[in-house]
Formats: structure tokens, sequence, C-alpha cells
């Protein structure tokens, strides 16, 4: 008996005996801190005047940043995966010491059981006396307490055992979505590395170049939306089909434009539309690394293309890579080109076209407008000539 409750109280003690303090949890405060630190000096730099340097060093941040929160994630999956295998050497312990504890505990249940077979007369008459016979009896109450709080105690034992088993499983669930979270902010850093290059090679790594571009980009942007708000000159053409071809788009840097490609925009009830679920297919190819820079179109409609096949994607409609270089929130439309050099632009749908003019950046951008026969819905084509 003695050797089933040393036993019984080395399980207890083993399985009430919690996971250590985590050695990471110093490491973890200190990788926070990092990262609250960084996304302060980042709300800083969007505060400062807006020049290629400055941008470069938002950059460099948002990078330093996601890197931080990598190597917090791995710290954290680092402490999970050492409680993961400390609960399995406590659970193969626990396991064997289990199944030997409850073998043990069968075979005193057995012993137990023969000797409350025994008549307390026999018991009287095979004693050396009253006194022997008290001592007896007495022996085998207690040896009836003992068996007792075993089987509780295995009880509990055998319930701890299958809570450390429910505690591994939930840390095994901590560590897949550690490493999804992993995986998200890896892609994350390889995508801010790779905007980071195409900054450098849109401006040349020159401040001049990066004003210039910053200058058109805003000058753009207001001149866009001076022409939704139809504050552009315009004169009625007459009605154009479906694939008409309506202009040409410029084959080279233009007025409030730093190259070649047609910005398409969609209204309806004056009101801005993603000319991505409008579009039918095309066969789309992009002006940067869509591996790196996940920036695509799913085309989602039925109209056809502004452009003839196959086309070049610059920018998409909404936010960019290329609207957090330039400082502005939004991209209203799809920049594209012909990829094989073809300027034709046509008409998406049928209705009557306007040519317009606005003033852009000290000179004239021009654009065609065709308000379409059905939805009130306007498309415009801007950086055109009108042939």
């Amino acid at each position: 008996m003695k050797k089933i409750l040393l036993g019984l109280s080395f399980l207890v003690s083993l399985v009430a005996v919690s996971l250590p303090f985590s050695a990471q949890a110093s490491e973890l405060d200190d990788k926070q801190q990092e990262i609250e630190e960084l996304e302060q000096k980042i709300a800083d730099l969007q505060g400062q005047q807006k020049t290629l340097s400055s941008t470069i060093a938002f950059l460099d941040t948002k990078i330093s940043l996601t890197q931080a929160q990598i190597s917090k994630t791995q710290v954290e999956l680092k402490g999970i995966e050492a409680d993961i295998a400390t609960l399995s050497g406590k659970i193969n312990t626990l396991n064997v010491s289990l199944d030997r504890l409850t073998e043990l505990l069968v075979n005193r249940i057995t012993t137990t059981y023969k000797r409350n077979l025994i008549n307390p007369i026999t018991l009287l008459f095979s004693s050396g006396g009253f006194s022997d016979f008290l001592t007896k009896l007495e022996y085998l109450r207690l040896v009836q307490r003992h068996d007792r709080r075993i089987i509780f105690a295995t009880e509990q034992a055998r319930a701890n055992y299958d809570a450390q088993k429910d505690l591994k499983e939930a840390k095994q669930a901590e560590v897949e979505a550690l490493n999804a979270r992993l995986v998200a902010e890896k892609a994350s850093l390889a995508r801010q590395q790779a905007e980071k290059q195409q900054l450098l090679q849109q401006t040349k790594n020159d401040e001049a170049t990066y004003q210039n571009l910053l200058a058109k980009a805003v000058a753009e942007l207001a001149a866009i939306q001076g022409i939704i708000a139809g504050k552009g000159t315009e004169t009625e053409v007459g009605a154009v089909g479906e694939g008409n071809k309506i202009a040409s788009y410029i084959p080279s840097s233009s007025t409030c434009s730093s190259g070649p490609h047609l910005h398409f925009e969609v209204t309806k009830d004056d009101s801005r539309q993603d000319p991505s679920g409008l579009l039918g297919g095309a066969n789309l190819s992009y002006a940067y690394d869509t591996s790196q820079i996940p920036e695509t179109i799913n085309p989602g409609g039925s109209w056809i293309w502004p452009v003839n096949d196959p086309i070049r994607i610059t920018q998409i409609y909404g936010h960019t890579y290329w609207t957090q270089y330039l400082h502005y929130d939004f991209h209203t439309g799809i920049d594209m080109q012909n990829s094989n050099g073809d300027t034709m632009v046509k008409a998406v749908k049928p209705g009557k076209l306007f040519r317009g003019s606005i003033a852009c950046g000290g000179g004239t951008l021009r654009y065609v407008r065709v308000e379409h026969d059905q939805d009130n819905v306007d498309s415009y084509y801007l950086h055109v000539n009108y042939i």
C-alpha cells in the first residue's frame, strides 16, 4: 500500500505542476515595445513634408515594423513549441504511471475484497487475543480508507491527464494560427520590399523626378475631380456604338501623365464605380511583379475593354502601392495600355460622345466622355488625342 501511495503522490504532484514561466516573456515584451515605437515613427513620418527621402524613410520604417512583427511571431512560436514539448513529456509520463497505478490498484482491491470475506468470528478466533483482534480489525478499516482515497485520487489524476491533453491540443491550434500569421507577415514584408524597389526604379532615386511625379499625380487627381464635377470644357460629337474608335491615348508622357497610358473611369448616378466589376475577360499583364505586389484585376462584367488585347495594367482601381508613394488616398480608375503599342481607344458601350479638356498642371488634359444610352452611366477616357 505504501508503494501505491508514494506512486500516487508523485503522479498528482506531476500533474499539478503548471507550465514553467516562459523564458520568452521578456523578449516578447521587448518586441512589443519595438513594434509600438515603430508604429509611432510611421505616424510621425506621415505628417512630414512629402519628399523622396521621407517616403523612403516611411517605407523603411514599415519594413522594419513588419520585420519586428515577424520576429515577435517567431518568439511566440518558439515558446509555444517548447510548451508543447513539455506537455508531451508530461503526458507520456502520466500515461505510463497511470497504467501502472491502475494495475496496482486492481491488485489492491482484489486483496481487500478477499479480506472482506473473512468472517469476524473467524478473525477473532484466529487472533492471539482480544487485543490482537482489535489491532487486525483496525488495520482492515485503515486499508479500506486508504483504498477509497487511492480510487478517488486516481480518478482525479486521470481527469488531470485528460486536461493536459486538451491543453496540448489547444497549444497545437495556437501554433497553426501563428504559422498562418507568419506566412501573411512574410508576404507583407516581401510586398513592402518590392514596393520600395518599384519606387526607386520609378524615381531613379532622384528627388526632382519624385517631385515631378508627385506634382503630376496631385494635379491629375484635381483634374479628374473637376471633370467628374462637370468643370471640364466639353463639346458633343454625336452617337457612338460599342467598340467604335473614339480617341487614341497619347503614346508618351503628357500633361499630368508620367507615361503612355489611358486612364479609364466610370460613374453611375454621378458616383464612381470600380470598372473591374463591369469589364469582361481580357488578356491582362501588369507593369509590376504581381507575386510581390498582388494588385490584380478580376473582371466581373461583360463590357469590352477600351483598349485592344493584349492589355498591360499600370495601376488598378483603389488603394494601390503607387497611391501611398505619392501620398493620395485612392486611385479612382484603371490605368492601362496596349502591350503592342496600339493606342486606339474604344467606346465600351453605345452612347453619346463628348470631347473635353481641363486645365492640369500648367497644361491642358484632354479626355473623351461617353454618356451611355442606359442606366445613367458615364465612362471617361483620359490622356488622349481626338483621333
